[in-house]
């Protein structure tokens, strides 16, 4: 039978570089970081009579308070109300300075703010991270001692590759905490005024019987006036957000035909 050299059994690998992780961007936490652990964020909608001004209203208001636009989406189509929605990532301490920011851009019609505390979060995934770091270290010790067999050795490379992918988790999560409670989010949708729709009035249709009706097949202020009156009748409504047109319609006689 062929012995192993030197009578020796086979020789794990040769440790001398693998050491324990450390990390310099996590330092102990205090009661004020778990106090500040709250990530903010909101939506507003504002109707302004210029699109472009207050685009640049709303810029200008976050270069102010020290934020920056992530994202800004306009819209002005044919028949599409001029509007643009920006995303503004907001120190959190300025937070509340952006929302009042809002009111001299035009008139404010909605705001919703969500604030979510993850403090209790946060203390919990640095503990599973402190006692991770831990376990690596003893499993480092343990593979520097280089002692029993060779499956022995792997399984403990095995289980110090697992612990140190469950560290990099875990200080992912951190640093996701860290830095959305730090940065505030805050969408702004601006828009131009809506056009209003304008019902033909009992007047504008002759010999009606004052009540509106739906014409089959005519949806809308159409249809709802054409069955108002009898014979000919005109109806004013909103095309796209530039003006309005007259249209003419004809209106058959429903009891009568023709």
């Amino acid at each position: 039978m062929m012995g192993w050299p030197n009578g020796r059994g086979p020789q794990p690998p040769r440790l001398d570089g693998v050491t324990a992780g450390t990390s310099t961007d996590f330092p102990p936490i205090g009661p004020g970081d778990v106090t500040a652990m709250v990530i903010r964020s909101g939506t507003a909608a504002i109707e302004v009579d210029s699109l472009e001004r207050a685009v640049a209203q709303v810029r200008a208001l976050a270069a102010r308070i020290g934020a920056y636009v992530a994202g800004t989406e306009v819209q002005t189509g044919r028949e599409q109300v001029p509007s643009a929605s920006l995303e503004l990532k907001i120190p959190a301490a300025r937070f509340d300075e952006a929302l009042a920011g809002l009111r001299p851009i035009g008139k404010v019609e909605r705001v919703d703010v969500n604030a979510e505390d993850v403090g209790e979060e946060f203390v919990d995934v640095t503990a599973r991270m402190e006692n991770a770091r831990r376990l690596e270290q003893r499993l480092v010790t343990l593979l520097a001692a280089r002692t029993g067999k060779l499956s022995d050795v792997l399984a403990v490379e095995r289980e110090l590759a697992r612990v140190r992918e469950e560290i990099e988790r875990y200080e992912g999560r951190l640093r996701y905490l860290r830095t959305h409670a730090a940065t505030s989010t805050l969408a702004v949708q601006v828009h131009q005024p809506y056009p209003q729709r304008v019902r033909a009035s009992v007047a504008q249709l002759r010999g009606g019987d004052g009540a509106a009706h739906p014409v089959p097949g005519c949806g809308g202020a159409a249809g709802r006036a054409g069955r108002a009156g009898m014979g000919r009748g005109k109806i004013v409504w909103p095309y796209g957000p530039y003006g309005r047109i007259a249209v003419r319609l004809a209106v058959a006689l429903l009891t009568g035909g023709g």
